[in-house]
């Protein structure tokens, strides 16, 4: 065990090592200017960012360091105000472009201002921009309905929210109900959000404040590099039904799981994994939760959802971020049977499903399909994989660093 602390530990000093080198080159306005060896130019793009009048990056973070939380961090120790987005492209104050492989924290997969998105929006917050679910509007029902479609199974009933914490809490909370149960089992390493529910889901302790959080257990990371059993994910499996054997009465609600986790540094699960996984789950009465919150709307370029690379079908899948292309939306899909056990008293939500959000959400499927986003994530992304592949023969730290960036790779949605 000692080996894996070990390379955990060089990663981290690695990547720390590295980050720090990034900032440091982002600031050096002489080597974005002069080192061209260094910075290849950006290519030519059609756009040209309005000039902008507005308070300077100074005084916004002032401002930010006066009225906001102080949770809040920046990026580079000089922050860079950023002001317009087209595309792929960001643009900060003073009209320099940036290409933007960070997409809002894996959000914006149609592109920055995506005109069919834009239009869409537009469109509909002139004509009505909010009322209420309980009354009839075709935007929410259109989109479910769109949204289903892309499912396998019988996963064909829609709830939306408007972020994937709503959505896993929201989840979590139907899988109590359906099974009677309150035991959930979760990997460690996984983010699933931040509020009292997922936070317990959640198993890394940068994420998790000292409340209480209940009713959560923490299976064995299936990691198929730094894991103590490789890429047999039957193995890893075994914890999961050893959870259920010595930590639970025998029956759980259910077990949540990220394809590839993506706060815990783009991790891809052990083959086999989840199909071994669901067996112990399924008879001890639990029902498995996706969440494809970061990896779903064909990120994987392989298919839409990530679930579907390790072959299963799940009870409920929840999904945000990439859902609306940056407009707060996010949804949790399942069964009509599971569907109902919200009935059993009167569930609410405010905001979600409002016209505004969902005719996003349906705009960006469409563009996902028009443009073939999904093909072109499989070829960018094998291309990336491929080229950072061919540079572990020519360095020492290719298991600290470079296979990290390899999954990222190999897993990254990049529709441009």
């Amino acid at each position: 065990m000692q080996r894996f602390v070990v390379g955990r530990v060089s990663q981290e000093k690695h990547f720390l090592q590295w980050r720090r080198s990034l900032s440091q080159l982002v600031q050096n306005k002489a080597s974005l200017q002069e080192n061209d060896l260094l910075l290849p130019k950006m290519p030519p793009f059609d756009y040209s960012p309005p000039p902008y009048n507005g308070p300077s990056a100074a005084d916004i973070l002032q401002k930010r360091k006066q009225y906001l939380s102080p949770s809040l961090f920046c990026f580079y120790n000089q922050p860079v105000n950023i002001v317009d987005g087209k595309m792929q492209y960001l643009f900060d104050e003073k009209g320099r472009r940036y290409l933007d492989a960070f997409g809002g924290i894996a959000t914006v997969n149609c592109g920055h201002c995506h005109p069919d998105v834009v239009e869409v929006i537009v469109k509909q917050i002139n004509r009505l921009q909010h009322s209420t679910v309980l009354y009839l509007n075709h935007a929410i029902a259109d989109f479910a309905e769109a949204l289903a479609s892309k499912m396998p199974g019988d996963l064909k009933v829609v709830f939306f929210t408007n972020s994937g914490t709503e959505a896993n809490e929201l989840a979590m909370m139907m899988a109590r109900l359906y099974t009677g149960c309150n035991d959930i089992i979760s990997l460690r390493n996984a983010y699933h959000g931040n509020a009292a529910g997922t936070m317990g889901a959640t198993a890394q302790r940068v994420w998790k404040f000292n409340v209480v959080q209940t009713g959560v257990h923490h299976a064995i990371n299936p990691d198929p590099y730094r894991g103590m059993f490789g890429s047999d994910g039957e193995k890893y499996a075994r914890d999961v039904q050893d959870l259920i054997d010595f930590g639970t009465s025998g029956h759980v609600a259910g077990f949540i799981s990220e394809a590839i986790q993506g706060v815990g540094g783009i991790v891809e699960l052990a083959p086999g994994y989840l199909p071994a996984v669901y067996s112990s789950i399924k008879k001890a009465g639990g029902l498995f939760i996706a969440d494809e919150v970061q990896c779903g709307f064909a990120r994987t370029g392989s298919h839409f959802w990530g679930f579907e690379s390790q072959g299963v079908v799940p009870d409920i899948v929840t999904m945000a971020k990439g859902i609306g292309n940056g407009i707060p939306l996010g949804a949790v899909v399942t069964t009509p049977e599971i569907a109902e056990v919200l009935t059993r008293r009167n569930y609410f939500n405010t905001f979600g499903g409002n016209p505004v959000c969902t005719s996003a959400g349906h705009a960006v499927l469409k563009v996902i399909e028009k443009e073939k986003l999904q093909e072109n994530a499989n070829v960018v992304g094998s291309y990336l994989k491929e080229r950072l592949l061919s540079l572990k023969d020519k360095y020492e730290s290719k298991g600290e660093f470079f296979l990290p960036l390899v999954h990222y790779a190999s897993s990254l949605y990049c529709p441009f």
